[in-house]
């Protein structure tokens, strides 16, 4: 079955809608490069499309109806929204669900050291990623960094042009012979993932008081690189080396996000797994005007390491919300909570693998995804014999189909790769697990998991409008 490429079926209208909304999706990558960060960017749109704090309701006792939009955040780093429809929520609801956590590397929690005269912050990377390809990159660190009286200091460093950058060394290639006859998974090691931060001794001037003979002049302290950089922090953040105990500070590929190709077809960016698919579901979100069913969007942490903690899909932030959503409509019983859920329908929202000519033996062309091919189904994922997967039933599918038919969404259906090369998961066999319809879509991406990930403008402009088709009509 050929389909067409998703380029050729718009008009000048549809080419200038996918410009722009490409564009604010651009905007959203280069402000949301952490999920705390994303959670920020998005509680200020929704609030100012009128999507109002559930816990804030839920304190003043208030009621919901048709048409109320309301919004619920766990810990700063997930988040679900709701859109009343007309239809009772124990009928079910549509339900949009994305990752925004990304492969990255995590500061530790006793990191900062010198090493003959550099210091170094140590690093335990997050997700899969291939160790190799985040050396010598300029890399940026944004997060958090709580004090013990509870004052947040927010970081963000190595974005804006006059912004220091951090790096990770490589060994020069005149050296490199014994390295390069290593595998690639042992070509750098997790604990060489260190980045360099400064190489600047701290100097001090020596009191007179302590030595008469000193005459003004600057000695060097213990470990003075260390000491210079612990300086900096203090002086522009007001923060000691302990509170690195209590921080959250994630290392990423500095630099925004660019259009890619001569034809500027493609965007290039960091985070792309998971949150073009989190951007689009949001704006999908964002735009349906009427629904019968009560639509929803959840947008969660952890999926890169099995969606685990209060933050990820397994736990009951989720669940919890949609019991004070029932509550708020006089709808709430522990059946009718159930019967919600299991009736619902859900497009489990995560990227598939593009289709790479350059390394094409990997892939069964038939039942790949490729750029500009438009939105992409993948009825399983799992590893070779669909282990761990969730294996969307046929009548759902057909269901999805005619939705999509009438709307004129164009799509295809893939595998990630052939069926004994490797595999992959998302959060669709959690939710699932309630008895929901559920089936993985998204957008396909090359370089999945690399510092730097590329995707069609068309693919991201087709998934959206499948994503309010899908709201609208499911």
């Amino acid at each position: 079955m050929e389909r067409k490429n998703t380029w050729e079926l718009y008009d000048k209208k549809q080419l200038k809608e996918l410009e722009k909304l490409n564009k604010e999706y651009r905007n959203f990558l280069d402000n949301g490069k952490t999920e705390r960060e994303c959670i920020d960017v998005i509680v200020n749109t929704i609030e100012a499309a009128g999507y109002r704090e559930l816990e804030a309701l839920v304190s003043k006792g208030e009621i919901l109806k048709e048409g109320d939009k309301v919004y619920s955040v766990c810990m700063n780093k997930s988040v679900a929204m709701y859109k009343i429809g007309k239809k009772p929520l124990s009928e079910g609801m549509n339900i949009l669900g994305a990752h925004i956590d990304s492969p990255r590397l995590d500061v530790k929690q006793n990191p900062l050291y010198e090493d003959n005269g550099f210091a170094y912050l140590d690093t335990h990377y997050y997700g899969g990623v291939k160790k190799y390809q985040w050396v010598t990159l300029p890399l940026a660190i944004h997060g958090v960094v709580v004090k013990k009286d509870g004052t947040t200091v927010e970081v963000n460093i190595g974005e804006e042009e006059d912004d220091p950058v951090f790096f990770i060394s490589d060994l020069l290639i005149h050296l490199a012979g014994e390295q390069m006859e290593k595998k690639a998974a042992k070509v750098i090691e997790g604990e060489a993932l260190d980045i360099i931060v400064g190489n600047k001794p701290l100097l001090i001037e020596k009191s007179k008081e302590e030595d008469k003979n000193a005459d003004g002049k600057k000695e060097k302290v213990k470990e003075a690189v260390k000491a210079g950089v612990l300086d900096i922090l203090k002086e522009t953040y007001d923060f000691e080396e302990e509170d690195f105990l209590s921080a959250e500070l994630e290392v990423v590929p500095a630099g925004k996000a660019r259009e890619a190709g001569f034809d500027r077809s493609m965007i290039l960016a960091y985070g792309q797994d998971d949150r073009v698919c989190a951007y689009t579901s949001l704006q999908a979100m964002l735009d349906v005007k009427k629904c019968e069913k009560t639509v929803c969007c959840i947008l969660v942490d952890k999926e890169e390491i099995g969606s685990v903690g209060a933050t990820g899909m397994q736990s009951r932030f989720f669940e919890n919300s949609v019991a004070e959503v029932m509550n708020l409509l006089g709808e709430y019983s522990e059946l009718n909570l159930r019967r919600a859920l299991s009736r619902s329908n859900m497009l489990s929202s995560d990227v598939s693998a593009g289709f790479d000519p350059s390394y094409g033996s990997y892939f069964e062309k038939k039942n790949a995804a490729y750029l500009g091919g438009g939105m992409v189904f993948n009825k399983f994922t799992g590893a070779r014999g669909k282990s761990g997967s969730n294996d969307a039933n046929a009548e759902y599918i057909a269901h999805i189909r005619n939705i999509f038919e009438k709307k004129k969404i164009n799509f295809q259906t893939a595998e990630l790769g052939k069926v004994d090369v490797g595999g992959g998961g998302t959060i669709a066999y959690i939710l699932a697990l309630y008895g929901m319809n559920v089936i993985d879509s998204g957008v396909a991406v090359l370089n999945m998991h690399a510092p730097w990930e590329a995707t069609s403008k068309a693919d991201v402009y087709e998934t959206y409008r499948g994503y309010k088709a899908f709201l609208e009509e499911a």
